[in-house]
């Protein structure tokens, strides 16, 4: 690791971060808290500095407004209010809440969904392993069960005669439902419930087993059931189970799923498990536009856009800037509910494409989850499509598991360079009035991302933000990136950073004080 005589101190007083995101409008229907329709949900984001997250939020409710569950990784507790309440009393709670010292913010349990698009006419057989080259990586290896890939989507049907085999025994009923809030992902309604069953069998239906389909690789499936029969969950739902996947070691999470705006629960999810060593994988969305869906389009999430046999972007697919890989979404045949198998379309069915890919690397190569998604965009095929709708180009399991990693030999779709420097300081904060602004002069002329980590204490409440292009120290309300989560441990990636001026990151106390550390990693 490089010295800190690349980073530079500037004198900075911040202000005293108090003010919090604004609340936008609550949905018309419980989106699955536990407590019925008659319920409108929110998430309330408590800073780590209180222990007790669920008692400190219930210190400021009345009347009927009644905190339902918590997520104490996240530090966040789902608040229902009852669905007559006239508008007056949710600002009312709002304000109440947003008021409190330790509450970082106050969201919508907003709904996602699964993200698949309407089927049409199905194909005889298989496309979508050839088409990403698996049987190259077949004559190297089928896969690994060691490896775990964990589907948050709806519940898997565990003993599908193609899938039993590869679900990850480690945890009873091989997952955990959210939705019902038991150790049982199993589906609730086989006829309806059958989106969860389809991308696992994608990413690891059983290879060489003498039955039905070939998923892309022998990987282990962790079943996180936040999704229900009617294919959608609660932002707090998935968002549990993202972080419990991490939690049991999940090397690879797949999301196909979206529709929600940018929330700070889901981005603290996510934040969590890429912190914690999970490569998430998220779907770009199905609505045909030139805009990613989150959570796909936050930072921590590698997105996938879809793409038709010929290997044109599907019609109904997303993209956008921050795609990063495509693989087939079309007609893609997998495991079904009934014991069969049936063919459907979507950006969720090609990130489950992705996700077994990147299991298979795992099977070939120790590699930390940003080094695996270097080397699958590294190993990506230019498929003729631009960036916005390819990212570094479509996924290749061949080449994925035949290169190794860092050798610059992949197939031609972009990664960036080889090389990367990282620079590190140590400070201190003395209350939340204190912030500090670093400096960070580039190595590369033109860096393919860089990545800026904060390490603070555990009994405070630390957040990181940053700038770039721009010379000028961020704000607290005046910036390009920012990590909030409700603990000191943030992460801000920033892919093709603008070189042009120095990197400017503000690291400041919302709550406490303490010694940190930043650390600067730029990849050429």
């Amino acid at each position: 690791m490089a010295d800190n005589t690349n980073l530079t101190r500037r004198s900075f007083l911040g202000a005293t971060a108090a003010s919090t995101v604004a609340m936008v409008g609550a949905a018309s229907a419980a989106p699955g808290g536990g407590n019925g329709t008659d319920r409108r949900e929110y998430i309330v984001g408590v800073s780590a500095t209180e222990d007790d997250p669920k008692g400190y939020v219930k210190q400021h409710l009345k009347g009927n407004e009644d905190a339902t569950k918590a997520n104490d990784t996240l530090n966040s507790v789902v608040v229902g209010l009852p669905e007559n309440a006239a508008d007056p009393a949710h600002e009312n709670f709002r304000d109440r809440l947003e008021s409190a010292d330790a509450v970082k913010y106050v969201e919508e349990n907003a709904e996602l969904q699964a993200q698949v698009a309407p089927n049409d006419p199905r194909y005889d057989d298989q496309y979508a392993d050839q088409q990403v080259n698996a049987p190259d990586a077949w004559d190297v290896t089928f896969g690994d069960t060691s490896v775990t890939i964990g589907v948050v989507d709806q519940g898997i049907k565990y003993d599908h005669p193609d899938l039993d085999g590869n679900m990850d025994g480690s945890v009873s009923n091989y997952g955990r439902d959210f939705v019902d809030n038991d150790s049982d992902p199993y589906p609730d309604a086989l006829s309806d419930e059958y989106h969860g069953t389809h991308v696992g069998g994608i990413a690891a239906a059983e290879i060489d087993n003498s039955e039905g389909v070939t998923g892309i690789g022998n990987s282990s499936v962790l079943s996180g059931r936040a999704l229900s029969e009617g294919g959608s969950g609660s932002t707090s739902d998935i968002a549990d189970a993202v972080t419990w996947a991490a939690d049991q070691g999940a090397d690879v999470i797949n999301l196909s799923l979206g529709g929600g705006g940018y929330t700070d629960t889901m981005k603290n999810a996510v934040s969590y498990a890429a912190d914690n060593g999970s490569l998430v994988v998220a779907a770009a969305g199905n609505d045909g536009q030139g805009s990613v869906s989150y959570p796909a389009a936050y930072s921590e999430c590698l997105a996938v856009s879809a793409l038709d046999p010929d290997e044109t972007l599907a019609s109904y697919s997303n993209y956008g800037s921050e795609i990063e890989l495509a693989a087939p979404g079309t007609n893609v045949l997998s495991t079904w509910t009934d014991d069969g198998y049936d063919s459907i379309s979507g950006t969720s069915m090609a990130t489950p494409v992705v996700a077994g890919v990147a299991g298979l690397a795992l099977a070939q190569y120790d590699l930390t989850n940003a080094e695996l998604r270097d080397h699958l965009k590294a190993t990506a095929v230019d498929v003729g499509l631009s960036a916005d709708q390819q990212g570094s180009g479509r996924v290749d399991a061949g080449n994925a598991v035949t290169t190794e990693p860092g050798s610059g030999d992949g197939g031609g779709g972009g990664g960036g360079g080889d090389g990367s420097t990282s620079t590190t300081v140590t400070d201190s904060l003395s209350g939340y009035w204190d912030s500090n602004c670093w400096s960070y002069g580039f190595e590369y002329s033109s860096p393919s991302k860089v990545v800026v980590e904060l390490d603070g204490p555990s009994d405070a409440d630390f957040d990181l933000y940053a700038n770039t292009g721009v010379d000028a120290c961020p704000t607290t309300s005046d910036y390009d990136y920012r990590s909030w989560t409700t603990d000191s441990q943030e992460t801000i990636t920033i892919d093709s950073p603008d070189a042009s001026t120095d990197l400017h990151a503000l690291v400041d106390s919302y709550s406490g004080s303490g010694e940190y550390t930043l650390t600067i990693t730029e990849y050429e």
